[in-house]
């Protein structure tokens, strides 16, 4: 399906940051734009916005001059609604409020073309809903940009349930042709990214709830084991409590309040004392001038093990091989075979991987002081290890656990013994989210990496990152969780555990 063509206008109804970006996107890639605001001199105001960022896209050498003043002369603005009569994509970006979206859709519906597209950028509400008045409800599109419009290069297409197939086609093809990563999504609660995402912000706060960890702690495990660019607490501090408050209160409600999307009273705290975060001054963090960032909790320097014994095949943490060889630890091959319970021995110490039990739990079942390690995005890289001792390891057998990983070059941070620690849990969670969204036909596989990665910046898609796991394994940790907290939230998705049961993945 081909893409609408750089002579038709696109029409933007709401000029503040995100419908000004649009604008900018549009006429950028060579298309008349009308822009629109209801408030006065709104529009005008979006417009010198937008010649404030190309000026300095000019200044750091991104475009040229000429490319600033054909953008900028693509604009036009519009002085009533009336004025959208000859677009032929209209996209609004206007309060996210489901009656207002209505009542402009309807009068603008009656002002263009038959076989103009009328898309809006909701993040949240329902397509087939906002089309549920129109009288041709089949040209009615999700059109989601991500902020800031002009950089990230995410566009969730959502279909309603009455979206012609060659119109969200026509949209998909129209925002690669503006140099976007489309994806097609199918109009649900929160879509792909705003669905997918709420684990990684929910299993941080309740790492936090049950003191498991701290929030600088949480953070830096997150971005430094994990690869994410931001870890949780940075992030709603950057996004504002108060809205990801609000949206995950939003999630909960649509879905019915299924105990995944629970919000967090440790949250709600937050909002009601007004600590909001960048936006306020204070949140998670506090950024009055001269404010310290509190450091993550970091374990001194311990002792270098005298030799290393691996039980089994380490799977996911097989890099940490190379590590040892490379910081010249003697290294012996001990108990091979799929039914050996993988570890590495020093002395009377024993690492294993986390699988969702606590170390406490798995204690049991050896009589060797017991320590579990997390998981990492690339044990080779990274830069921290966190690791949590049984509740009957001596303080020795943490020493010789963080002297290990400090000779491979990790800093190391000791916390809590909790199900799922910290990386572990979060990445498992953000996989079964991502499978659920597939098998209710949210979205496809491909979507989902393709949404997390351009949309959030995650390090791996989510389904990706299952199949890099193993879905066996994903499903281990979710079942394990689930039966230590007996809560459904830790449910295991039917698709990832018939992956689980069949060896097959989500990609090849």
């Amino acid at each position: 399906m081909p893409s609408i063509a750089k002579d038709v206008t696109v029409g933007v109804i709401g000029a503040g940051t995100m419908g000004a970006g649009i604008a900018q996107v549009a006429a950028a890639a060579g298309h008349p734009v009308l822009l629109y605001d209801i408030a006065e001199g709104a529009a005008e105001r979006g417009k010198q916005g937008i010649a404030k960022i190309l000026a300095r896209s000019v200044e750091r050498g991104r475009i040229d001059t000429g490319e600033r003043d054909a953008t900028l002369g693509r604009i036009t603005l519009a002085a009533t609604l009336a004025d959208m009569a000859p677009a032929g994509l209209v996209i609004e970006a206007v309060l996210e409020d489901l009656d207002v979206k209505r009542m402009l859709f309807g009068e603008v519906e009656g002002l263009v073309a038959d076989d103009a597209i009328l898309a809006s950028n909701t993040s949240s509400l329902s397509i087939t809903a906002i089309a549920a008045e129109f009288r041709r409800p089949e040209r009615c599109v999700g059109m989601h940009f991500f902020n800031p419009a002009p950089i990230l290069p995410l566009v969730e297409v959502v279909s309603g349930f009455k979206t012609d197939r060659a119109v969200a086609e026509t949209v998909f093809a129209t925002a690669e042709a503006w140099g976007k990563k489309p994806v097609h999504a199918r109009s649900t609660p929160a879509f792909i990214v705003n669905r997918v995402a709420r684990p990684f912000y929910g299993e941080g706060l309740r790492i936090l709830g049950e003191g498991i960890a701290d929030v600088p702690t949480v953070d830096a495990v997150i971005t430094e084991s994990g690869g994410f660019r931001m870890g949780p607490f940075t992030l709603l501090d950057l996004v504002g409590i108060d809205v990801n408050f609000a949206v995950t209160q939003s999630v909960y409600n649509a879905f019915f309040q299924d105990p995944r999307y629970q919000p967090s009273i440790i949250q709600r705290e937050y909002v009601e004392a007004g600590l909001l975060g960048r936006k306020s001054g204070r949140g998670f963090y506090d950024y009055a001038e001269g404010a310290e960032k509190p450091a993550p909790r970091t374990a001194p320097t311990a002792s270098r093990p005298e030799a290393v014994v691996i039980e089994g095949d380490l799977g996911i943490a097989e890099p940490l091989v190379g590590l040892i060889e490379a910081a010249g630890l003697p290294l012996y091959r001990d108990k091979q075979g799929s039914d050996v319970d993988p570890a590495i021995i020093l002395d009377d110490v024993v690492l294993r991987l986390c699988d969702g039990r606590t170390a406490t739990e798995r204690d049991a079942e050896d009589v060797r002081e017991l320590v579990l390690f997390d998981l990492a995005l690339d044990y080779a890289t990274c830069s921290r290890i966190a690791v949590a001792p049984a509740d009957r390891a001596p303080d020795h057998a943490i020493a010789v656990a963080v002297g290990f990983f400090q000779a491979l070059g990790k800093q190391v941070s000791v916390i809590d013994d909790g199900p799922g620690m910290i990386v572990t849990r979060t990445v498992c969670m953000l996989a079964n989210e991502g499978a659920d969204a597939v098998q209710k036909g949210v979205c496809d596989a491909a979507a989902v990496d393709t949404a997390m990665r351009m949309g959030v910046n995650y390090p791996q898609g989510p389904c990706a990152w299952a199949d890099a796991l193993g879905a066996g394994h994903v499903v281990t940790v979710l079942d394990n969780m689930a039966r230590t907290y007996g809560e459904d939230r830790y449910r295991a998705s039917p698709l990832l555990r018939r992956l689980a049961q069949s060896g097959r993945r989500f990609h090849g």
